[in-house]
């Protein structure tokens, strides 16, 4: 495999595709163009009814581009419930290479000033790429996922792309297109300016969470 760069995984991007590995351990990556493909909506986000009681008495302190390299460690390492993970070393290297570029973010869930969750992602345009979260503690990454849906919506962004479609996000929302459908939103999501804001004040977030649909 000729040698990938930022540039390069940036224009992958920018088309509809995206790397993945076998297992932590596989020298190289594959890339991905899946037919269908996960959406979940920004501006009507829906929260289920126990969650938004979480939100609004949450014992979590939540940060954005604060420890991105302890977060993708938390999406890679081994649990119960993920004995393996496609992000190898060369994934992880060309992501914190991103983020010292200004594309990849990350948020962050704390408890007790140690990292319990979060997810990280890729940022170009008004397209946002969701690559993979992770949870140590009860809800920690669905508190992520808010308020990354909140600074996408304050920093009008068009898109987020989940990738695929499963059973944790469908109570987002979260919704499948075909893959012209998903090019077609991916080509006016990237045209967009768009800011990913890493600072988000309590009301704003509060307000955000107000705004979204309630499910049971």
């Amino acid at each position: 495999m000729h040698e990938i760069t930022a540039d390069i995984l940036l224009s992958a991007y920018a088309q509809g595709i995206f790397p993945m590995a076998e297992n932590r351990n596989d020298p190289d990556f594959f890339w991905v163009e899946p037919e269908i493909r996960g959406i979940l909506p920004i501006n009507n986000m829906h929260i289920p009814r126990r969650l938004k009681r979480t939100l609004k008495n949450c014992r979590y302190q939540v940060s954005a581009d604060s420890d991105f390299n302890g977060v993708i460690k938390g999406c890679y390492e081994r649990s119960k419930n993920r004995p393996k993970t496609w992000i190898n070393n060369k994934i992880e290297t060309l992501y914190k290479s991103l983020f010292e570029l200004g594309y990849a973010h990350s948020v962050e869930v704390w408890f007790n000033s140690k990292l319990v969750g979060g997810l990280y992602g890729l940022a170009i345009g008004g397209a946002f790429f969701g690559e993979s979260m992770f949870s140590r503690e009860r809800d920690a990454s669905k508190v992520a996922l808010c308020h990354l849906v909140a600074r996408l919506n304050k920093g009008n962004f068009k898109l987020l792309d989940t990738q695929f479609l499963t059973d944790h996000l469908v109570q987002f929302g979260c919704y499948e297109v075909t893959r012209d459908s998903y090019k077609s939103l991916l080509s006016k999501a990237i045209s967009t300016k768009a800011i990913f804001h890493s600072n988000l004040v309590l009301e704003e977030f509060e307000l955000f969470v107000q705004s979204t649909t309630q499910t049971s």
